[in-house]
């Protein structure tokens, strides 16, 4: 079934019309960057997605899940989304559309789930329905195992990669020798197939004592994940403690070293009690590390194919020092690092690519923002 509906997204009766924009440009090494908002009031906004049309899913960490076209005009929130336990860092969190959305309309949702006493991270799918304003057939594909979390550390992060397996980037539910545990989902980047069944190669299918959807382990919690456009290798990053937030490249059954390798302290200024050192033999130092935490969220890589002095550059969203940080590469290799939007004074949640070539980024507040981020030389 094609998405006829949404080519007349803008005419249907449910959507409510923006506000007019509000426009602002900001200093940077390679020009002025433009800043468009393109949607406001918006509840704690977490992550979005592109559909075809170029309208947005966009998750609100309360529970609601809205389409957002690209001059503004918000949805009523979408029927048939999931109950979501909305506590602490919890809620709807992260959305993925299948690779193959244009035939199956299939949404992914990652999103925080009650249990008895403690809640997880659990991963469902259900189909965008022809009049586009909600999912049918809403399943539960993946739970993390046991439910551990008091209101702390779900990720959760979602990627295809190009074989249409979906990768999901995990937190450790801030039980910190969780992370270390096979037989547990806690601080796990997890790989499954698209229906939830288990790839057969997986690293730790044919290990009695550990689960089977394990791709690596010894991560915090993350909260950013993307593709390299030109390799299709996986970065993703995750929250240190105070002190440490990193990037990896993670590689299957390598472990990351958290709590036992960290860069960083206790809230406290007490160390970690686990921790061995920065690095340990054995495991996996941080592809990429900062010694101050900006507080790391969301990913996305600048299309190698794009013209302009951002082509090939790296995106990610601070929310402690509340910044957009752009870093250069050269292959694998991260080369320089610029902070941008600072005078904007936004904690940055989400940042993604959209199908015109610009970023968008979602803020997180009680009052959000969705916003177009342009370079002009």
């Amino acid at each position: 079934m094609k998405l006829t509906a949404l080519a007349t997204f803008a005419s249907l009766a449910v959507l409510t019309a923006p506000s007019l924009a509000s426009v602002q440009t900001y200093p940077s090494e390679r020009g002025q960057v433009r800043v468009t908002e393109i949607a406001g009031d918006l509840s704690n906004p977490w992550a979005l997605a592109f559909l075809p049309d170029g309208s947005m899913l966009v998750t609100e960490r309360t529970g609601a899940l809205l389409r957002i076209d690209a001059q503004g005009a918000k949805s009523a929130p979408l029927k048939g989304v999931p109950k979501v336990h909305a506590q602490g860092q919890g809620g709807l969190l992260d959305v993925a559309l299948s690779p193959d959305f244009a035939n199956d309309r299939l949404v992914y949702l990652g999103f925080a789930e009650a249990g008895d006493g403690a809640s997880g991270t659990a991963v469902g799918r259900g189909r965008l329905n022809a009049a586009a304003d909600g999912l049918e057939d809403f399943t539960v594909i993946f739970r993390q195992q046991p439910k551990l979390s008091r209101g702390q550390h779900y990720g959760v992060r979602l990627v295809f990669d190009r074989a249409g397996d979906l990768f999901i980037a995990l937190g450790d539910n801030n039980e910190r020798p969780a992370a270390q545990d096979l037989d547990k989902l806690q601080g796990k980047l997890v790989r499954i197939r698209p229906d939830g069944s288990i790839p057969p190669d997986n690293p730790f299918v044919k290990q009695a004592d550990a689960n089977d959807a394990i791709w690596s382990y010894g991560h915090r919690n993350q909260q950013g994940a993307a593709l390299h456009p030109q390799t299709g290798v996986l970065w993703t990053h995750e929250h240190g403690p105070r002190g440490g937030d990193e990037i990896n490249l993670p590689e299957a059954g390598k472990n990351y070293g958290w709590p036992i390798a960290t860069h960083g302290i206790n809230y406290s200024g007490l160390p970690i009690p686990e921790a061995k050192g920065k690095t340990i033999d054995g495991m996996e130092a941080p592809h990429h590390v900062w010694e101050q935490s900006p507080g790391i969220s969301g990913m996305a890589f600048y299309p190698g194919d794009a013209a302009g002095a951002w082509q090939g550059n790296l995106f990610i969203g601070a929310l402690a020092t509340r910044e957009l940080i752009r870093l250069e590469l050269d292959g694998d290799r991260i080369t320089h690092e610029e902070r941008l939007l600072d005078g904007m004074n936004a904690r940055i949640r989400d940042v993604r690519t959209g199908p015109d070539g610009h970023l968008y980024l979602l803020t997180d507040a009680r009052e959000g923002q969705l916003l177009r981020v342009e370079l002009q030389p």
